[in-house]
């Protein structure tokens, strides 16, 4: 009887996990046949560049980036800037750029139905057409500036959610991509198919000051008041912290005047008073360590911030926008100018969106948008301050470096970050426009760029003043 007994559970546990197992796999075929079906080791769609039928991807003014000629092969925008610019936005055949459009809404541009497939006549087929948010002419402004450096730039308007400007290096031609051999090869293909807006992280460096003020701000009541003293370094923890130009002896210092200086030696100061609790909580309240917004249902790369259980040195350098091991600061382009769109929007981000029409019913009613829920990250009287801050630091750039954004009203923050490889730091510029018609929220990113007044702010200029022709 006991035999009979253990044969009877092992017999209803074989039935219960078959019957999960072809639970997990209806699952997964529900969810996840399009993508399936779409794979380039399929003959049926690779006979065809993996797209059959499918839909012309267009930019905001209609013109085309990706369509399929008379041989019903893919092709691609007529201006090799443009494509070269847009590689990461738009994709390829390969679909090795996994956040791309052509990868991300393949079913929609092929017209694929679970239950109808693919192998219906054109004419009979659903496939749409995909309209996006981004100018063309901006984001080839924007690559040409970038030239042969690695990072990224993008611009969104802070008030609408609109990606108007994405681009990533290093990139290829769509329409002549390089073979296998040479990407696996070549030191400049390093990362070729990561969309460096989405989907990498930077050391922020001084861009991270955006977020040590508003902290001070919050938790320092008398940070107006106050005069800070700068000789060009201070020791921490029995280590030296020294200002970006390590020969500036600032002296006295107001707060904004630290800010729009870039002082290390005040805002380490700063992360010291504060504390690691309120430090990585007004961090998290402005996107840091979370990975719920998305751009058009496409991942977003989450920045991230730890000071718990930071000893002092540790802490002032996260307050500088450095940091080290578990602690170093990490920032993704697109989130560091979602962040600057609150500070310009009386603090609420919102949410990025780069698919306008994805051709669905729902979407040409308004029913269904391709944008996610906006973010609260700052009260209207911090975001303010910060605005002052950014705007006394942007008249500092100008005066300084000659430094415009698209010949409009800005506030902006630079940032160096030093990489600790031997390599030359990290060039940023963060910020936004102030004219109510040019709302555009900016971040661009350089690696081994150095100074990100010389280096990044340009590149900003660059896409901007495109934008505003």
């Amino acid at each position: 009887m006991k035999r009979i007994m253990q044969r009877s559970y092992l017999v209803l546990f074989v039935a219960l996990a078959f019957f999960a197992g072809i639970c997990f796999l209806a699952f997964r075929v529900i969810t996840e046949n399009a993508k399936w079906v779409q794979h380039p080791f399929n003959g049926h769609v690779e006979a065809s560049d993996g797209l059959a039928g499918a839909g012309d991807i267009t930019d905001r003014s209609g013109a085309k980036l990706a369509y399929n000629d008379d041989e019903n092969h893919r092709a691609y925008n007529e201006d090799a800037g443009v494509r070269e610019s847009l590689l990461h936005v738009v994709g390829d055949k390969s679909m090795n750029i996994s956040t791309s459009i052509q990868s991300m809404f393949r079913a929609d541009l092929t017209g694929y139905n679970f239950f109808l497939g693919m192998g219906l006549p054109s004419s009979l087929k659903s496939s749409r057409d995909v309209q996006l948010t981004v100018d063309k002419d901006a984001c080839k402004a924007a690559y040409e500036a970038l030239g042969s450096r690695k990072g990224a730039c993008v611009v969104y308007n802070y008030k609408t959610g609109e990606v108007l400007v994405s681009v990533s290096n290093p990139t290829y031609d769509p329409a002549d991509p390089p073979d296998a051999d040479t990407i696996n090869s070549s030191e400049w293909y390093n990362g070729v198919y990561l969309d460096n807006v989405l989907s990498s992280t930077f050391t922020p460096g001084s861009t991270f000051k955006i977020i040590t003020a508003a902290a001070a701000i919050e938790n320092i009541p008398d940070i107006y008041e106050r005069t800070f003293e700068c000789d060009g370094s201070i020791m921490v923890g029995g280590n030296p912290i020294n200002c970006t130009d390590a020969h500036s002896k600032y002296g006295a210092i107001t707060f904004e005047e630290a800010f729009a200086h870039s002082c290390n030696v005040v805002f380490a100061q700063l992360a010291l008073e504060i504390g690691p609790e309120k430090m990585k909580e007004t961090a998290e309240k402005m996107g840091f360590n979370s990975d719920a917004v998305k751009m058009s249902g496409i991942p977003i790369a989450a920045n991230y911030y730890e000071a718990d259980g930071a000893d002092e040195n540790t802490l002032a350098w996260t307050g500088i926008g450095q940091g080290f091991g578990k602690y170093e600061d990490r920032a993704n382009p697109l989130r560091m100018a979602m962040i600057c769109g609150a500070v310009a929007n009386g603090g609420t981000a919102v949410s990025p969106y780069i698919v306008e029409d994805d051709g669905s019913l729902m979407n040409k009613l308004g029913i269904a948008t391709n944008k996610d829920g906006d973010t609260n990250m700052l009260s209207a009287e911090t975001s303010m301050k910060l605005q002052q801050l950014m705007k006394a630091a942007a008249i500092y750039y100008d005066s300084s470096y000659g430094i415009s954004v698209g010949n409009l009203p800005f506030c902006a923050k630079t940032g160096t970050a030093e990489r600790g490889d031997g390599k030359d730091e990290t060039a940023w510029f963060v910020g936004f426009t102030e004219d109510p018609n040019h709302p555009y929220a900016f971040a661009v990113v350089i690696e081994e760029g150095g100074s990100g007044a010389t280096a990044a702010a340009p590149v900003a200029d660059a896409a901007v003043s495109a934008l505003v022709k």
